[in-house]
């Protein structure tokens, strides 16, 4: 990956002898150097490690609600610019697709369609609690016989699956207006109501939204490959080197040409 190195401190040796073991990415052109702050990364040390060597703009604008704010701590990993001549994404991507679906989300903001409403998700979460409620008042009122306490599984099923779309929805930033209080609320719903950290289930989905498919980046594959390993070069791929041990893929210069997403 050709680009201009504005790093002054280090002579070209040093940088030459560090680039071996550094993790670099891609946003808006500018290359950041992410070798300790992955392990620093609130989202986790995967999900940025996926995009090393990669052009991550849109994995970037997707994954932060506040982009502006965000933004301002990449000043402090900032180490150079692509060259001129340098495309912005990976020789395997389709230029004209990823084109079309920056237009697709800029039309979608436009239209405020990713606003959240809080009314909605209010209106959601009651009747969770109404159905999980019911199902104990059933239990509780008619007795542990075979019909109530079929009746009260189905309404206790019904508000865990609700409730699991509602955690969900705050894993996603998607309820409130603010990153933190989608996070807060997250971890009081998972911790008091579903049994879970919140952690572990943000660690796997974002690795999954962030590479959705690819093997030993998508943990859903390696949880459920038969159900998650569409396509046929896809299962072969999972077939046969699921019991290899490969270390992951480190930034160096040819690796957007051996890496495939």
């Amino acid at each position: 990956m050709a680009f201009v190195d504005t790093r002054r401190s280090q002579s070209k040796a040093a940088r030459k002898e560090a680039h071996l073991q550094e993790r670099w990415l891609v946003i808006d052109r500018k290359v950041y150097d992410i070798s300790r702050f992955c392990h620093q990364h609130p989202g986790g040390y995967r999900v940025i490690s996926h995009y090393a060597g990669q052009d991550a703009t849109d994995a970037f604008t997707a994954f932060h609600l506040h982009r502006v704010q965000v933004s301002k701590y990449l000043s402090s990993l900032l180490i150079g610019e692509l060259a001129p001549d340098e495309p912005s994404s990976e020789p395997n991507k389709n230029v004209s697709v990823l084109k079309d679906f920056r237009e697709l989300r800029s039309t979608v903001e436009k239209m405020d369609l990713l606003k959240p409403n809080i009314f909605f998700f209010f209106l959601m979460f009651l009747h969770i609690v109404v159905l999980d409620v019911a199902a104990w008042l059933t239990i509780w009122y008619f007795g542990d016989s075979l019909i109530p306490f079929f009746v009260g599984v189905a309404l206790f099923t019904t508000a865990q699956a609700q409730m699991s779309w509602f955690q969900h929805d705050l894993g996603h930033l998607s309820v409130f207006g603010t990153s933190k209080w989608n996070h807060r609320s997250h971890k009081i719903l998972m911790g008091l109501m579903k049994g879970m950290a919140a952690q572990w289930w943000n660690n796997l989905h974002f690795q999954h939204h962030a590479k959705p498919n690819c093997f030993r980046k998508d943990p859903d594959l390696n949880m459920h490959p038969i159900v998650f390993a569409l396509g046929k070069k896809l299962a072969t791929e999972v077939c046969f080197t699921a019991r290899k041990d490969k270390k992951p893929e480190r930034l160096m210069g040819q690796s957007l040409t051996r890496m495939k997403r």
